[in-house]
């Protein structure tokens, strides 16, 4: 059942011991919205299994205390933050729950005793709406945990809307933290080293399908095939997708810019209707996205690019190219 900022605040109140669960490889977003209700509520913050680089940063910064791995049966009622599927949750059994979160996807809200979800470009933002019905105080951590969270999840403001822009303002004149104190902790965040090398090895295997002046890019590594898909983005690509594989299982991380989204790309969808073909799992939002299925890894990824193209050609009436990139281009030599 779908309830509002108001409600969601007061069933909680009907419960002790609340357990604050975060999705696998936890964001800044997962940490803070966490972060913030339990500060506010009182409970616990739980990671599934483990956080990306910038949260450990904010969680060892901000002196956020974190269950690892917890037992939902240990606790009194689960809140399930900043997640949309099971498989974030590496599909453990959750009995009494409830949801809180901003994906496209909604699966996991179907079991849950009650939701709130909200189509905003980060569960932060939607934090920001229960405290305010709390009337609670947003303190200097719990503000450093919020910014860094919407920061985060819209790409540095690419992804933001007026919204966020607005939320942004009111955390900053509530908590009295400067935008800068969010910058400089993010810029301490250490570069791992496999992940620079799985990078590297993304961009040297990435193959290239152009339609019009969009291209979605493919490739494959071992490990952090989200930040590689980033980096497909960030160096040139207006649609990437980037597998990686463990046994049987695949996964898929993709991105797209603005302008492939305002072309008809839904990446959150697309990545569901993909994942139910091979009942698998997989969403997220409109530019970024991923699945989780048992199957071959090529075919998957070309079933996304196949279905990409196919939006954009309808979208902006055009037949698609193939482009290779070969490791024997020299610097400057045209595709």
């Amino acid at each position: 059942m779908q309830v509002n900022e108001e409600e969601f605040f007061n069933r909680l109140l009907d419960y002790r011991n609340i357990l604050y669960l975060c999705h696998r490889n936890a964001d800044p977003d997962a940490i803070s919205s966490a972060f913030a209700l339990s500060e506010a509520i009182g409970g616990t913050v739980g990671l599934v299994d483990g956080c990306n680089r910038v949260a450990s940063v904010l969680i060892e910064k901000l002196g956020i205390e974190v269950m690892d791995k917890p037992n939902p049966e240990n606790y009194g009622f689960v809140v399930v933050v900043d997640t949309s599927t099971k498989a974030q949750l590496n599909d453990i059994e959750l009995i009494s729950y409830c949801v809180i979160d901003h994906h496209t996807t909604t699966a996991l809200t179907e079991n849950a005793d009650f939701y709130l979800h909200r189509n905003a470009t980060s569960t932060v933002e939607i934090i920001y709406g229960i405290l305010k019905v709390m009337g609670a105080p947003i303190n200097r951590r719990v503000g450093i945990g919020m910014l860094t969270g919407i920061v985060t999840d819209t790409g540095h403001f690419k992804h933001a809307s007026e919204d966020t822009f607005s939320t942004v303002a009111k955390i900053i004149k509530a908590s009295g933290v400067e935008y800068g104190e969010v910058l400089d902790l993010m810029a301490i965040t250490p570069q791992d080293i496999s992940m620079r090398i799985a990078i590297l090895k993304a961009a040297s295997r990435v193959e290239l399908d152009r339609v019009q002046d969009m291209l979605i890019a493919s490739s494959h590594v071992s490990s952090f095939g989200g930040s590689a898909s980033s980096m497909l983005i960030n160096i040139g690509a207006d649609i990437a997708f980037v597998g990686t594989a463990k046994g049987e299982s695949v996964r898929i991380s993709s991105r797209a810019k603005r302008e492939a989204v305002n072309a008809g790309v839904n990446l959150g969808q697309l990545m569901e209707d993909i994942s139910n073909e091979y009942n698998g799992t997989g969403g997220g939002h409109s530019g970024a996205a991923g699945i989780d299925v048992i199957a071959d890894m090529e075919e998957v990824l070309n079933k996304c690019k196949e279905r990409t193209k196919k939006i954009l050609e309808a979208s902006l009436g055009a037949m698609s190219k193939d482009l290779y990139i070969e490791d024997e281009l020299e610097d400057g030599e045209d595709e």
